[in-house]
């Protein structure tokens, strides 16, 4: 069952979506749907992320160039499965070439000393972390039936920065023409352990 205040707030998010006519929304996925898609994949849906996509399913923008994604929401529904899943292991991929390139977590041990141990070293590591669900691009929320509320976050391997206190924020932040600026007392709190230390 969905926590209620999740559900309101994906709802939200939704109708805000709508209101702005940014994108083409399809029919909202169902409870088989979403089944499928969480059985197929191997993670579920934080609650208000659930509910936003239950209302309806984004799929389709212009593509502007320039972006990273040609088609920046995924579709759950008719997706290509490798595309799904490539933007599903984006967080991990991105970090994974962060290492090639140097970088290491303290909490890993010493770094091996070839390259190919330290991505080996640090993807077994990775396998461990909360699993991250693209929302648009590389805006991403936490997996996690009975959760809600988190930051979005705009994820490029360790480059990792909030997009939005929430998802009905960062509906505003990312489509509207005048989104609204960030308050200087905005603190938010990335509740995903791991990724929240590259904020």
């Amino acid at each position: 069952m969905i926590n209620r205040d999740g559900a309101r707030l994906g709802v939200m998010a939704a109708h805000r979506l709508a209101e702005l006519e940014c994108c083409e929304i399809a029919p909202g996925l169902t409870d088989a749907e979403f089944d499928r898609i969480e059985s197929r994949y191997g993670f579920t849906f934080a609650d208000d992320h659930r509910a936003f996509l239950a209302t309806g399913l984004p799929v389709s923008q212009p593509y502007e160039e320039g972006q990273t994604w040609e088609k920046p929401w995924p579709d759950w529904r008719n997706g290509d499965p490798d595309e799904l899943r490539k933007q599903l292991d984006w967080p991990i991929d991105c970090l994974l070439w962060d290492v090639e390139h140097g970088h290491w977590r303290e909490g890993w041990g010493e770094r091996p000393d070839t390259t190919e141990a330290a991505v080996a070293t640090a993807r077994s590591q990775l396998a461990e972390v909360p699993r991250m669900v693209p929302v648009y691009a590389h805006r991403f929320l936490p997996a996690g039936h009975g959760t809600s509320g988190h930051p979005v976050l705009s994820m490029r391997g360790g480059d990792i920065i909030y997009y939005g206190s929430d998802l009905l924020d960062y509906i505003g932040h990312e489509f509207e023409e005048s989104p609204p600026e960030f308050r200087e007392d905005w603190s938010p709190q990335a509740t995903v352990p791991f990724w929240r230390d590259y904020l």
